[in-house]
């Protein structure tokens, strides 16, 4: 019992976490103008939390120490800046309703690498539970299909997808060849990812804007960002370790649900009926996959 309670929290702290960042990095990019710059000052105050939290444990020593699994730790940041880099090169020549759609196939390809190169088997319920949910999470999205075109660029959004997948994979792999925990690499990754951004926002021109900001009256958003990017970390590593990577991608597709209310209740967004049935839809597809264990018992 106490342990399906630890499991729910998890997860649940991890959609939340990730949802409340969602809406904060959204509203930030609105009032700097500028993705980079806004993925600078989220990940700045997240590298703020993320010392405080080793510092009060006991632990930044550690990050000097560790030997051979600082290129995959290295490796872990690049991507996670790729990922951003390559949805923002997307939606700059692109369609924001095919890039939202092409962005949520990190959750097939996921299945796909866990099948043919992990050798895990997936059941026929479990691919139909994900193309429900999928589904679903494109109608909350607000993906109009109609107006779907296809652009040259929009491989940059299969790129930002394919390098989501391949960071869950390398973060499990630094997770149990190098037993790296956590705290370590969320440190790294956050570091990284703020030199990256930093250095991409001053070839752009973005730093000397810094100073025309209200940042007097963003410092608040600014830090809830940064603490709902502390919480991923926490949560989605951890869920990361201990439970395959295409069951905690399911989970997140829960994510724009969550989403969906917060934009309500605090930006004012409004619920339509569309947002209602792709609610309900993914809520079944989330049904059927929770229905693994009864439909295909473990002998």
């Amino acid at each position: 019992m106490k342990q399906s309670l630890k499991t729910a929290a998890l997860f649940g702290g991890m959609i939340l976490s990730w949802s409340i960042y969602y809406a904060a990095s959204k509203v930030l990019v609105g009032e700097t103008g500028s993705p980079l710059l806004a993925g600078f000052l989220l990940r700045l105050a997240a590298l703020l939390f993320l010392t405080a939290q080793l510092v009060l444990d006991g632990s930044f020593s550690r990050l000097f120490h560790q030997g051979k699994a600082v290129k995959i730790l290295l490796m872990i940041g690049v991507f996670g800046f790729l990922l951003d880099l390559f949805a923002n090169l997307g939606y700059a020549g692109g369609s924001l309703s095919t890039g939202t759609a092409l962005l949520k196939t990190d959750v097939l390809m996921v299945n796909l690498v866990t099948v043919i190169l992990y050798k895990k088997r997936l059941y026929l319920s479990d691919w139909l539970g994900t193309a429900v949910m999928l589904l679903g999470v494109l109608l909350v999205l607000g993906v109009d299909f109609g107006s779907m075109t296809i652009h040259a660029t929009d491989l940059f959004f299969l790129l930002s997808a394919a390098c989501v997948t391949a960071n869950a994979f390398i973060i499990k792999r630094a997770q149990e060849k190098y037993h790296e925990d956590a705290d370590m690499i969320s440190y790294y990754n956050n570091f990284v990812v703020l030199l990256l951004f930093g250095l991409s926002s001053g070839l752009a021109g973005n730093m000397g804007t810094l100073s025309q900001l209200p940042l007097g009256s963003l410092w608040w958003l600014i830090l809830l960002g940064g603490l709902a990017q502390t919480g991923i970390y926490f949560f989605y590593y951890r869920n990361l370790k201990s439970h395959e990577v295409w069951e905690v991608k399911l989970a997140l597709l829960l994510m724009p649900v969550v989403s969906c209310f917060i934009g309500v209740l605090f930006l004012q967004e409004e619920l339509t009926a569309r947002k209602l049935l792709g609610i309900a839809i993914v809520l079944l597809g989330a049904a059927l996959l929770l229905l693994r264990g009864r439909l295909h018992p473990e002998k």
